[in-house]
């Protein structure tokens, strides 16, 4: 660190000596107990593994392209081991800060439709190259420079359409698929989805201790157990998994690349980063401190290795998880700036990781219990895109790139939906249409006017 330079944005501190200081009495905020494997630091790590998306989302891809139990499982558990590892090496030697890291949603869309195109290969050498690329990228400093794309109205947009684009996919799962599909909008879907949704919806909102903690897993088991009585669950396939075991090498085939594919994937990494450079701000300043550049270079170093380690067995990208700050605000955590609970979430998705058997059960939910469960959680991100956008200073230039961004990125992938090759996979994801909207517009509407105008007063104070 001692050859570091500080950042007259987020570091306040002159030298080497000073920062290291800031960070050790950071490090010992907070009482001793607070440091130890406490029973109440091993529910708030309990409560950070149900209210985390690293289960949720590989379930929820698997299902959605209709994988076969072998690698759905796979899935599953690939991600289990990376979400662990990179979690528990970032909460205590890269970002340090309380972070659950788990596969991006920002990628979801993507997956589903490479899944279902049968270009599963393709798609985990693009999150390869991707990640190496922007692993470089940290390594040699270069990302702090961009850190001007990381601005709350972009993150805002960002994460908004995050929630918006995962809804229609919800709803598929929630419907039971789309009309003319069997079971669709069947009665027992619906009674399996709409009580598993209103489960987490009352449980999280009006729960007290720990059934407000615990409302996904209640909901969970109590949604699969209806699907069991009507006969919608099967989980005789979970026999034939091992106890132990580990993820397979490469289990959808060597390395594809396919331009068409890693143009959006590529998009997609970058607009992970946005939302988890979000997430690195948000947690710092519930602790009440400030985000330093090495933060940023050795978080996004750590997430990027993380995701290259995944694709090739199997997984998609890692990111911080919003939702997982969120509790720093409702805990003790946040004021006493500890990262035990977040280590332990960490140990539990490393051993759920090497159970096979555990990522078979997974995958084999049925579908509305999924949809039941990942209606609120869209929801929550759309809220929470609304309330990032709420931090930037409202003019009228903000409004219109707002409003533009948000227009763009839901309304054109289905003007364009006749599009086909390239052209349909970056036009087809409104995550990806949205993020280049938003940096675009923020650019000529706000930023080139603001930057002719300070140029013009210089002059004018140069002729007086």
């Amino acid at each position: 660190m001692a050859n570091e330079k500080p950042s007259t944005q987020t570091q306040p501190h002159g030298d080497a000596a000073t920062r290291k200081k800031t960070e050790t009495s950071v490090a010992e905020a907070g009482s001793s107990a607070e440091k130890k494997v406490t029973p109440k630091n091993a529910l708030l790590g309990l409560q950070h593994v149900l209210v985390s998306n690293v289960w949720l989302d590989p379930v929820f891809v698997a299902g959605a392209i209709g994988l076969p139990l072998a690698l759905s499982s796979n899935m599953v558990n690939a991600i289990f081991i990376v979400s662990s590892l990179v979690t528990l090496i970032q909460a205590t030697k890269l970002v340090r800060l309380p972070i659950v890291q788990g596969p991006s949603a920002a990628f979801d869309a993507l997956m589903i439709a490479a899944g279902t195109a049968g270009s599963l290969a393709a798609a985990g050498t693009s999150i390869f190259i991707s990640s190496l690329i922007f692993l470089v990228l940290c390594l040699t400093r270069v990302i702090e420079k961009l850190r001007f794309l990381f601005a709350p109205i972009v993150s805002g947009v960002i994460i908004f359409l995050v929630g918006v684009s995962l809804s229609g996919f919800t709803l598929s799962e929630f419907l039971g698929g789309a009309p003319g599909d069997k079971g669709f909008a069947d009665p027992k879907t619906l009674a399996v989805s709409i009580i598993t949704c209103v489960l987490v919806v009352v449980l999280s909102q009006f729960g007290k201790g720990m059934v407000k903690a615990l409302s996904y897993l209640i909901a969970l088991v109590v949604g699969t157990a209806l699907s069991l009585a009507f006969g919608m669950a099967d989980f005789s396939a979970v026999a034939s998994k091992p106890w132990l075991g580990l993820p397979k090498f490469m289990p959808y085939g060597g390395f594809d690349f396919n331009a068409a594919i890693f143009v959006p994937f590529f998009i997609a990494y970058l607009v992970a980063i946005m939302e988890a450079l979000g997430v690195y701000q948000a947690a710092t300043e519930i602790q009440g401190t400030k985000l330093q550049d090495r933060q940023v270079r050795y978080g996004l170093a750590g997430e990027a290795a993380g995701s290259a380690i995944s694709s090739l067995i199997g997984g998609f990208t890692t990111t911080a998880y919003p939702q997982n700050v969120a509790l720093l605000k409702v805990t003790d955590e946040g004021k006493t700036r500890t990262r035990v609970p977040v280590i332990i979430a960490g140990v539990v998705f490393v051993v759920l990781g090497f159970i096979p058997k555990a990522g078979a059960v997974l995958s084999l939910i049925p579908s509305p219990v999924i949809g039941g469960i990942f209606l609120p959680a869209a929801a929550s991100l759309i809220s929470t895109g609304f309330n990032t956008l709420r931090k930037v200073e409202s003019d009228d230039r903000t409004q219109v790139v707002i409003g533009l961004s948000l227009l763009l990125g839901i309304a054109l992938p289905n003007a364009l939906s006749g599009l086909e090759g390239g052209a349909h996979v970056f036009f087809s994801n409104s995550i990806l249409v949205g993020a280049f909207s938003v940096v675009i517009l923020k650019a000529l509407i706000i930023d080139l006017p603001n930057f002719i105008a300070r140029h013009a007063d210089e002059r004018t104070k140069q002729a007086e």
